[in-house]
């Protein structure tokens, strides 16, 4: 059997305002091409399926396309919900979608339940934990203690390993959360455990998923390996610039007779590529080896002395998906401890207002026009309260 490992499709994110929707709509094309061309037979997505709660209708319709591709392209589809889905709007009708091979799996006391896909050696089972909320969950267990993310997942596989134990046959478990390989702690490792939480998930020991013979783990947006049989497949967009490193893509797994035979990376496309630049923004605007850039999301980091103005419109005259701007000045003045009252003792009002300027400008004071300007303006208002 093999099984395609996808997450956190996050539709409807924004990436810095601009709308991502038609560019995952060509991601989940692409996989559906992938499911085709590499016979795929059952696609999963672990969570994150839609960026909010509330989706938009346009964000259903995104789904709705893509879930129809795969199932005409032969695929059963299997998906849980993550921390930023409503579990009840995602798994809205979902038993009447099941009966078309697409299987939503966000009902907490269903977690034991598995989605059974035979194939010539037998029953793979496909259990998907949705994300499970410890404050939101533990009513249903008074007897559990229930404290934290990993408490809560490892009481959801304490009860899968006995359900497969009676069932038998090979296994898949899909889950969203924040899972390290901490099976051998440190001490600092045991705090970590305890203490460390990450985008609002407690981190949970990888040791917590022993038994499946697969573990498609989702959350994290690049993709990681944590051991052979447990992985993260990463977002199929970039959805932020610290990702931009990061290949875009799932991986392909292979079950065979007796288990896991093989998991390779497939790479998805990336519609618009990201770039971190570098630099002035004159030299950045001159740059003839950046002309590459053009179609690019763009984050500048600017390391003029002083802020230019309007940076973002002069490097969007270059750059069109210039995206992000910051300004960190390579050279960074040293400022002078001295009271207020001994800065400006002894000194003109232009003097004054030149060592302002010089102060919130990082060590650059008044240019010739501003001099003359601010002059100017010394001079009217003497003249008035001379006149007074």
């Amino acid at each position: 059997m093999r099984i395609l490992h996808t997450s956190d499709w996050h539709i409807g994110r924004s990436f810095h305002g601009h709308s991502s929707l038609a560019h995952l709509a060509e991601v989940l094309a692409a996989l559906v091409e992938i499911v085709v061309q590499r016979q795929v037979d059952v696609v999963v997505v672990a969570g994150d399926i839609f960026d909010t709660a509330t989706p938009a209708a346009e964000n259903f319709d995104v789904l709705t396309t893509a879930l129809t591709a795969l199932r005409d392209a032969g695929a059963t589809v299997v998906m849980t919900s993550g921390n930023h889905d409503s579990a009840t709007r995602l798994g809205f009708q979902s038993g009447f979608a099941s009966l078309a091979g697409i299987h939503i799996l966000t009902r907490p006391e269903n977690h034991t339940t598995p989605v059974t896909v035979d194939d010539e050696y037998g029953p793979v089972h496909f259990y998907g934990i949705p994300y499970l909320e410890p404050a939101m969950v533990r009513h249903r267990y008074p007897d559990e203690v229930l404290r934290t993310h990993a408490d809560v997942l490892r009481f959801a596989m304490n009860g899968i390993r006995a359900d497969l134990e009676s069932r038998g046959g090979r296994s898949v478990v899909l889950s969203h959360c924040f899972a390290v390989d901490i099976a051998t702690p440190t001490t600092e490792q045991g705090d970590v455990e305890r203490d460390i939480t990450s985008g609002g998930l407690d981190i949970v020991p990888l040791g917590v998923f022993d038994g499946p013979d697969y573990v498609a783990l989702g959350h994290i947006h690049g993709r990681a390996t944590l051991s052979e049989r447990a992985r993260y497949s990463g977002a199929p967009l970039h959805y932020s610039f610290s990702e931009a490193d990061k290949p875009r893509g799932g991986w392909l797994v292979e079950l065979g007779k007796t288990g896991l035979e093989s998991v390779d990376w497939v790479d998805f496309p990336v519609p618009r590529p990201l770039v971190v630049l570098t630099g002035e923004l004159d030299d950045l605007l001159a740059d003839q080896s950046l002309e590459g850039y053009a179609e690019y999301w763009v984050s500048a980091i600017l390391t003029d002395r002083v802020r230019p103005l309007d940076g973002m419109r002069r490097l969007q005259s270059r750059f069109p998906y210039a995206a992000h701007l910051d300004h960190r000045p390579a050279v960074t003045a040293d400022h002078t401890d001295a009271s207020y009252g001994s800065r400006i003792a002894a000194r003109t009002d232009a003097q004054i207002v030149d060592g302002f300027l010089e102060f919130v400008r990082n060590g650059v004071g008044a240019s010739d026009g501003e001099r003359t300007l601010v002059d100017e303006v010394i001079a009217e208002q003497v003249s008035i309260e001379a006149g007074k």
